[in-house]
């Protein structure tokens, strides 16, 4: 009987958690986990230590490069970039713009330019109702919703224009 009041407090302790549910949207770095899909883009985005800003308030729009886009651009490079800390974190912010563009949206920017995070532009067209990026990358999985942003999935990896 002595462990009664202990046992109840313990119960609205518990009972007082936040429960996260399985139908709340997950962050942009939880949801690319998850996906099983991206584990190099979430191995350079540790790597780059851009972890907590993907994780933060948002919302953000990401392109987010599957591991067989990865694959073209080769294992050597990939672990080269792995090293350049600065390097990686630019190519990746790249991929990233402020604010969340559902695939609509984007077919409304066809012929236009959009600012990314690193400040480069990156350009969208509409070409037989496929989205690419600078005629290159194609969207190939559209309006994946965050908690804090929106994550297109596409087939290449996208370079920033060299300065």
């Amino acid at each position: 009987m002595r462990f009664m009041p202990f046992l109840a407090a313990v119960a609205v302790t518990v009972l007082s958690l936040p429960i996260a549910r399985a139908d709340e949207p997950k962050d942009i770095v939880d949801t690319a986990v998850g996906a099983g899909s991206f584990k190099t883009l979430v191995a350079a985005v540790k790597a780059a230590e851009l972890v907590e800003t993907l994780k933060g308030k948002g919302p953000f729009t990401v392109f987010a490069p599957t591991d067989k886009a990865f694959d073209k651009v080769g294992k050597e490079k990939i672990e080269e970039l792995l090293k350049d800390k600065k390097a990686l974190a630019g190519i990746l912010t790249y991929h990233v713009i402020s604010g969340k563009v559902m695939a609509k949206d984007a077919i409304e920017l066809d012929g236009k330019s959009a600012k990314t995070v690193n400040g480069k532009e990156v350009k969208i067209t509409v070409k037989d109702g496929k989205v690419y990026l600078n005629g290159k990358a194609v969207v190939i999985k559209a309006d994946i919703e965050t908690s804090n942003g929106v994550i297109h999935v596409i087939d290449t990896v996208l370079l920033p224009p060299s300065e």
